[in-house]
């Protein structure tokens, strides 16, 4: 018990000067002395003595101190570097240093106290996904994917449904994926069809004035036939023309080819 007192009388007086001893939060400690700091903005020009007090001045320019200090010189003033994604948000003054911030589309992933010192770019949603939740200055880009039955192209902020073609009177072309829309086009009919071709085989032979296709002339002079092989091969040429055409019309419904 005894030696047990004697332990704590010693603790007891050693915290008792060390207490006394220690210079006050606003004060440093210089060769024993406790001399006053600096306000914010200062630094330490001569340090105190016993008959006179720290000595202080301001920060030169592009240099600060934010906080009572006693430093000997102030310290550099932070650069926004552009390379790093940042941007100045607030200039750097004697009492605060600069505050930077993320350039446009880019996020801080560094901070120190109110100011970003490292940012980076905004993650982009891939086709298929969409944006979930915007990128902010401190937050990077959400992204989902979208269900079966809708799509996105990265950029929008919610899946949209496939278009519906039937619903437009129309006929679809190519199925919808995640990442694009049904393509829907217009059916051509068999009437269509075959009031184009009325109309091309009508052309083909206004066009040509120097073959009737209904008769072959047969000149009053000699009472002979004109020889008329020639005529009735383009005749027959146009006819072959037609059969071509007729059965590419019926290949294409056939396929159900639409345009």
């Amino acid at each position: 018990m005894i030696n047990l007192g004697i332990v704590l009388f010693i603790a007891a007086t050693l915290n008792f000067k060390l207490c006394f001893s220690a210079c006050a939060r606003a004060e440093y400690e210089v060769n024993g002395e406790c001399c006053p700091m600096c306000a914010p903005g200062n630094y330490v020009y001569w340090h105190c003595t016993v008959d006179t007090s720290t000595t202080c001045v301001p920060c030169p320019g592009s240099t600060y101190t934010d906080e009572l200090n006693g430093l000997h010189k102030c310290l550099p003033c932070s650069l926004c570097d552009s390379e790093l994604g940042l941007r100045i948000k607030k200039t750097c003054t004697r009492s605060a240093d600069t505050v930077c911030e993320p350039l446009e589309g880019s996020y801080c992933t560094e901070r120190m106290k109110d100011s970003c010192r490292l940012a980076v770019k905004h993650s982009e949603c891939q086709p298929g996904q969409y944006v979930k939740q915007k990128g902010t200055s401190f937050t990077n880009t959400v992204c989902d994917n979208c269900t079966v039955g809708t799509y996105s192209n990265g950029s929008f902020t919610v899946c949209r449904p496939h278009s519906n073609c039937e619903i437009e009177g129309l006929k679809e072309i190519k199925p919808g994926t995640i990442s694009s829309d049904v393509e829907c086009g217009k059916s051509v009919s068999i009437t269509s069809l075959l009031e184009s071709l009325v109309q091309s085989l009508l052309k083909r032979q206004a066009s040509d004035r120097s073959i009737n296709y209904y008769s072959v002339p047969i000149p009053e002079s000699d009472g002979q036939c004109e020889p008329v092989s020639e005529k009735l091969n383009c005749v027959y040429d146009n006819i072959f023309i037609c059969i071509i055409e007729i059965t590419i019309i019926f290949k294409l419904l056939r396929k159900q080819i639409i345009i």
